[in-house]
């Protein structure tokens, strides 16, 4: 069977937009923002409050290096956040 230019380029964007069922994006005041951004901003919040703890109790200091530590932290929550809210 021999198919021709158009329908192969018809099949492989089917093939590449069947995952696009439904937009993972949230109504917020009637503006839709995608569920990454939200976990994002959340996350963000989140480790800014951790790190104000670390502080208040004096282990910051007990930390590795701290510019791999937090951003690692922000990607760890905005994960767990996504998995627990939105899958």
């Amino acid at each position: 069977m021999r198919m021709n230019r158009g329908s192969l380029v018809t099949f492989a964007a089917s093939l590449l937009l069947i995952g696009c069922a439904r937009a993972p994006a949230v109504n917020i005041l009637g503006s839709f923002f995608p569920a990454w951004m939200i976990c994002l901003t959340l996350s963000v919040i989140f480790v800014f409050v951790i790190r104000l703890i670390l502080v208040r109790f004096r282990l910051e200091t007990e930390i590795g290096p701290l510019a791999l530590f937090y951003p690692c932290v922000v990607v760890f929550t905005t994960c767990l956040l996504w998995l627990i809210f939105f899958h």
